[in-house]
């Protein structure tokens, strides 16, 4: 039997091609068996990224027009990557543990919204990934996952991360990439 490219069915719609020169995004994630349904993110695929830790700070907002102006100069993809809590918390009165869900789709349009303000439609290869933990090991895990040019993350604010730690000391010397804070 002969093998051929698939098409749609009558009456369903073409796969989405992507345009060039806008972002890339992640596809949504089929419903589960049982009908539960899980973020789960799809393959991604970049050949050496710069990637972006971004937080919403002004200085995460310095390293995300920094990292996507070194991705234009490099030619290379920018994967912009916000690590949030695992969002679990306890319920005081009955001891339950809760699962907080986000929106992956507006947090996704939240952070090209962002890059958009920062570096006015730079034409360059965007992706979004957020993670959940500690931000420190998922930022290195990322820069490490797709072989990354750079890891690029804002300076700390506070005084007290000065003193007692910070993500961008512990990068400085976990991370398999360099890394650029900036200020």
């Amino acid at each position: 039997m002969d093998q051929a490219e698939s098409s749609p069915s009558p009456g369903q719609p073409e796969p989405e091609q992507p345009e060039p020169g806008r972002p890339t995004r992640p596809a949504r994630p089929a419903p589960r068996p049982g009908g539960r349904a899980e973020h789960e993110v799809p393959a991604l695929r970049l050949e050496h990224p710069v990637v972006a830790g971004y937080d919403g700070s002004a200085s995460s907002r310095n390293a995300l027009a920094y990292a996507a102006g070194l991705a234009r100069r490099l030619a290379r993809p920018l994967l912009i990557v916000y690590v949030c809590s695992s969002g679990v918390y306890c319920e005081p009165l009955t001891g339950q543990v809760v699962g907080v869900p986000r929106d992956a789709d507006a947090l996704e349009r939240w952070l090209l919204a962002e890059l958009d303000q920062v570096t006015g439609h730079t034409e360059i290869d965007v992706h979004v990934r957020t993670r959940r933990g500690s931000p420190a090991r998922e930022l290195a895990a990322t820069a490490e996952e797709f072989s990354a040019d750079a890891l690029v993350i804002g300076a700390p604010t506070h005084f007290w991360h000065r003193i007692a730690g910070s993500v961008s000391g512990w990068l400085a010397r976990h991370a398999r990439c360099p890394v650029i804070v900036v200020p």
